[in-house]
């Protein structure tokens, strides 16, 4: 964590990966108009948020504005996309649509890992924290998965596309299960958030929709839960070309 104008116009400057930067409601002057504008113009998140929260965040002197480093370093997604074709793979990336919860989060990443994805992708905005928490509950996995945070996951879905990707969106609202869809290709996949599965214009872009076929009662599984048997469908249909 950052606090003070100055500093956090020179972590700004600096080119550090910033995870987001909370800015006192009302505040305006020259300075701070200068942070925000630099966030915006790197996707940075920026929250206008009453002095009271700041003064709980920090006892320093913040001046009114605190910056978030985040725990990671982004990763390019044309790099990853490109490296995966130059080693002769199909590309294997997972999109999360607004996943906010840090246990869920560290979750997935953790089975991600495991499954051999090339990188997971993420909103700059809507999306959980890449705190020690979600360190903590991926394993470390945080620590070797290439995280690509995108402004507009629509545009990115359509980039993927694009490229040769094939989207398949799992979501409880097709007829077709996992165990019916093709993965053994270049594999864009799509979790949706914990309170409403995937956003409609990203439905809309998808190849294939796909459930997990459930026989109880309950309508739905934990959104981990979800991505990990999802995930191992693919690296099941994958696995012959792996080894």
């Amino acid at each position: 964590m950052i606090f003070g104008i100055r500093p956090v116009q020179e972590m700004l400057a600096s080119g550090q990966e910033i995870e987001r930067v909370l800015v006192q409601k009302e505040l305006e002057n020259p300075l701070v108009a200068d942070i925000v504008r630099a966030c915006r113009e790197r996707h940075i998140p920026v929250g206008r948020v009453p002095e009271e929260k700041l003064n709980r965040i920090t006892r320093k002197q913040h001046q009114g504005v605190v910056g978030f480093i985040t725990a990671v370093q982004y990763a390019s997604l044309d790099n990853v996309i490109s490296s995966a074709f130059n080693d002769g793979r199909n590309p294997f990336v997972l999109m999360l649509d607004r996943v906010t919860d840090v246990r869920n989060f560290g979750a997935i990443v953790r089975t991600a890992e495991c499954a051999g994805i090339d990188a997971i992708i993420i909103p700059d905005r809507g999306a959980a924290r890449l705190s020690g928490d979600a360190f903590k509950t991926s394993a470390g996995a945080l620590g070797h998965l290439p995280i690509c945070r995108e402004h507009n996951l629509v545009s990115t879905a359509r980039y993927l596309r694009n490229h040769g990707l094939q989207i398949v969106g799992c979501t409880e609202k097709s007829s077709r299960t996992i165990y019916e869809v093709d993965f053994d290709q270049p594999m864009l996949i799509i979790v949706g958030s914990e309170e409403d599965g995937i956003a409609p214009e990203l439905l809309e872009l998808c190849d294939r929709r796909a459930k997990i076929p459930l026989q109880g009662k309950i309508s739905s599984l934990n959104v981990s839960v979800a991505a990990a048997l999802i995930l191992y469908e693919s690296v099941r249909q994958r696995l012959p070309e792996v080894v």
